[in-house]
């Protein structure tokens, strides 16, 4: 479990994961304390690790996820996020996190 300083749980995981997992997800858990504080900025260097250091890992598609989503609350701006879904359609198709995403890939309405 990772827990902010109030002690409220950001993320979890459960049993035993190889390090290179572990790291991931205490990294993608780190991001997610300042994602719920609505701290863009200070999240993305997290996320960002995750995906470029460990992208085969189970954290990956869900630190890229919020990374663009992050952005895009940063700038207001759409392609960000369009940009986002395009990759993680590539890279995780299979991914829960590329179906979540793939409402950025419909037509604006």
């Amino acid at each position: 479990m990772v827990l902010d300083s109030e002690g409220r749980e950001r993320h979890r995981w459960i049993g035993f994961l190889p390090a290179d997992e572990f790291q991931a997800q205490l990294m993608l858990g780190l991001a997610k304390i300042s994602l719920a504080k609505k701290q863009w900025t200070e999240a993305e260097p997290w996320l960002n690790r995750v995906v470029e250091q460990f992208p085969d890992c189970e954290a990956a598609p869900e630190a890229m996820f919020w990374a663009g989503g992050g952005r895009y609350k940063t700038t207001g701006d759409r392609q960000t996020v369009v940009d986002m879904a395009q990759t993680m359609a590539r890279r995780y198709p299979q991914s829960a996190w590329a179906k979540r995403s793939s409402v950025w890939l419909l037509p604006k309405p």
